[in-house]
């Protein structure tokens, strides 16, 4: 072990709450900003050098690429749920060997089982979704390289969480921002060419991304092994899983996986609704650059804040304070709906100057989307209230409940109103616009709800013994 091994922050389980909630939000808040820029920034430079097919290949591309993502993130929610009540407890040792073991098990998943399987039905997947044949020629090679090098993608969604989980959000704030200009350098040089490099397209992008996430990853993973941080490798850490750990790993994450795929299911059904309106191209024209784009400057920062509640409260929780766990949801809400309301206010008062950003003209995208701002405007605000309280929840160890209160509320509340809607008369776009607001507002209430019952202060976390 090195001498520089860093200590846990006990300021999250002893200082003051609102200190020890900002401390965690506001680097995952720029950090979610900076990853956000990052998918900007390539679909300009493939739109500018490639032209839209490229920026389609992309779009699609993720669709499919998704699910790796998805499931990654529900074993990075399993650890974070570990890491956080281990370090809360003191138990430091066990929160080494469980972010070794999500280490592993992450490797295992994207190599052996996304990468193969991935490169050989990517033809199969694209025809799936019906991208056009056009758009298949770009998409095919940029969806084999990152099904194929996706692992440092996913090995640095793991150590992100681990290091935030532990109290350190600042690293891997400062690991995501040099992601980002490594992207941007390899970017502007594969997709376009330069020098002996030949101009690569869509494939340059994927390598691009691919090369700055394996550079920084591999970084990563030797300042882990030197215990230079907060979390670190455990002293003679081998390559055998430890199956005890990996257990407790799926056991809190698979819920959180399963809500992520019932999320993405409610917003395809959204977009099947929204374009069979009698102005369906221009509704959900306006729905992609308002709830996708627009709306994102909402939960980029209440997802931020989500992560410091779930941190807070697990590691709280951890050390025995279960009303300090209390009061970081409560106080990440404060802050939460306090931002909301902040860029509600801009919705609402300055809808067409921030569709005209976009470049958004035509007059019936304009008016529907200024319709939805408005909606928006107030759904923000209980959908950084429920984000928050879903953190609670996740970060104490219940991870299943917010998985019942997505279905019904993101897919039972407005789907269902659409479909009856439809099936009674005539679907207008106010009509799904009230259901979203509707599904947000079920969302909060059932989080909130759910929250307070408290069961969560009997949730036992904890690692069976294993073979390590």
């Amino acid at each position: 072990m090195s001498g520089r091994e860093r200590k846990p922050d006990r300021s999250l389980v002893d200082g003051p709450l609102s200190a020890a909630v900002w401390k965690i939000a506001w680097p995952t808040m720029l950090q979610n900003v900076i990853g956000g820029l990052q998918g900007i920034i390539d679909h300009v430079m493939v739109g500018h050098f490639v032209g839209y097919t490229g920026n389609a290949a992309i779009g699609v591309s993720w669709q499919v690429f998704l699910v790796v993502t998805v499931f990654v993130s529900s074993l990075s929610t399993g650890m974070s749920v570990l890491v956080a009540r281990f370090t809360g407890a003191g138990e430091m040792e066990k929160v080494h060997r469980t972010v070794h073991q999500a280490i592993l098990s992450s490797l295992a998943i994207s190599f052996l089982v996304f990468a193969p399987i991935g490169y050989l039905l990517a033809p199969t997947l694209l025809d799936l979704i019906n991208a056009a044949p056009e758009v298949q020629v770009e998409a095919l090679p940029y969806l084999r390289i990152v099904f194929c090098f996706g692992g440092g993608m996913t090995l640095y969604f793991t150590l992100g969480a681990a290091l935030r989980s532990a109290g350190d959000a600042r690293t891997p704030l400062r690991l995501g921002m040099t992601i980002t200009v490594l992207n941007v350098v390899f970017n502007f040089v594969l997709i376009r060419g330069l020098g002996p490099i030949p101009a690569l397209g869509t494939a340059g992008a994927a390598l691009g991304t691919s090369l700055a996430m394996g550079l920084v990853v591999g970084y990563a993973l030797v300042a882990l092994r030197r215990g230079v941080w907060v979390v670190r490798l455990p002293a003679g850490w081998s390559w055998r899983p430890d199956w005890g750990i990996i257990r407790a790993l799926f056991r809190f994450g698979l819920p959180a996986g399963a809500q992520g795929v019932a999320m993405t299911l409610a917003g395809a059904m959204l977009l099947g609704f929204i374009g069979s309106l009698a102005e369906g191209a221009a509704a959900q024209a306006a729905y992609a650059v308002v709830y996708t784009e627009l709306f994102s400057l909402i939960t980029w920062t209440s997802i931020g804040l989500m992560g410091a509640a779930a941190t807070v409260a697990g590691q709280n929780l951890g050390a025995g304070k279960p009303e300090r766990a209390v009061g970081a949801v409560h106080t990440a809400a404060t802050i939460a709906i306090a931002l909301a309301a902040g860029i509600g206010v801009l919705f609402y008062t300055i809808p067409s100057t921030l569709l005209s950003i976009f470049g958004m003209t035509d007059p019936v995208a304009v008016s529907l989307g200024v319709q939805l701002l408005g909606y928006l405007s107030v759904s923000g605000l209980f959908i950084a209230v429920a984000l928050t309280y879903t953190g609670g929840l996740q970060g104490t160890g219940d991870t299943r409940s917010p998985l019942y209160i997505s279905l019904i509320s993101q897919i039972g509340v407005p789907v269902g109103i659409c479909f009856l809607t439809q099936q009674l008369g005539t679907l207008e776009a106010t009509d799904i616009w009230r259901a979203i607001l509707l599904g947000h507002i079920t969302r909060c209430t059932l989080s909130v709800a759910r929250f307070r019952q408290g069961r969560w202060r009997g949730i036992e976390v904890a690692i069976e013994a294993g073979n390590r």
